[in-house]
């Protein structure tokens, strides 16, 4: 029996796509379920999952674009386009290396929380929360932790503040409970260019491995927006990303907010 389509894997496991009005959803389904149904491992069948996901805005510029091979590393995709056997390497390039750590023990701590209110009551409390939070809490000490998922739970229930939340918002969803950080844009958050220059040069690198069966290999940069450790407002000195070479057919920026996208090449 073939496994149902769970919208837990857009929303609970990867992210907040599903609020994005412009996803894909039905081809998303459907790569989703193709790949469940390989026989890759549980770990690489979520960062499939999560990679592909990724692509949705870049499906929105190349709408005429499908998905042969899923599966498959170096590179991360085949595709067809126009004709053409395209091989898609994908890469995400983080702007906050310091938030990484952070924004994995606010993630874990954010389950903890929506698990005691869907054990409490999941049909009173599904929905989306997004939070803020006062500065300077100490996320990496395992007491703190255990503060602050209470803390959370209090204030989703008392649909105001409590210790260490700040401000907290929500947003209706017909089945889960979904705890997020509140993603205010600084105004002046840079992507300095000259981390996406590196990235192209370790891929680069890696160019001579890649599958040479395909007609082009394309390199996708995404910057994740729903990500405190990804998300920008403005990338520096982008004129350096003028005179970048590589073996590359093409390569793109993209950040998955807003669906803007950037040729490098």
């Amino acid at each position: 029996m073939k496994r149902a389509f769970s919208e837990e894997d857009l929303v609970k496991n990867l992210s907040l796509y599903y609020l994005n009005r412009h996803l894909k959803k039905k081809p998303i389904e459907k790569y989703h379920r193709t790949i469940d149904e390989s026989p890759l491992h549980q770990r690489e069948k979520y960062k499939k999952k999560t990679e592909i996901l990724l692509l949705n805005s870049f499906m929105h510029h190349f709408p005429e674009i499908t998905f042969e091979n899923l599966t498959c590393e170096s590179p991360d995709f085949i595709a067809k386009c126009n004709g053409k056997k395209i091989g898609i390497e994908l890469t995400e390039v983080i702007n906050h290396l310091e938030m990484k750590k952070m924004e994995s023990n606010l993630n874990k701590i954010f389950r903890q929380a929506e698990i005691l209110l869907e054990q409490e009551n999941a049909a009173k409390y599904r929905g989306v929360y997004f939070l803020e939070f006062h500065e300077h809490i100490a996320i990496d000490n395992l007491e703190k932790q255990q503060e602050i998922i209470l803390n959370i739970y209090k204030s989703i229930k008392k649909e105001k503040p409590v210790g260490v939340v700040k401000n907290l918002r929500k947003s209706s969803h017909r089945r889960n409970v979904f705890i997020t950080h509140e993603y205010n844009m600084n105004l002046f958050d840079e992507l300095c260019s000259e981390k996406i220059v590196e990235l192209i040069k370790k891929k680069n690198e890696k160019f001579p491995f890649y599958d040479n069966s395909v007609d082009e290999c394309w390199l996708v940069i995404v910057s994740d927006m729903n990500s405190i450790a990804s998300r920008y407002t403005f990338i520096q000195d982008q004129q350096h990303l003028e005179s970048v070479k590589s073996p590359f057919h093409k390569i793109l920026h993209l950040e998955n907010l807003y669906g803007n996208i950037t040729s490098i090449k």
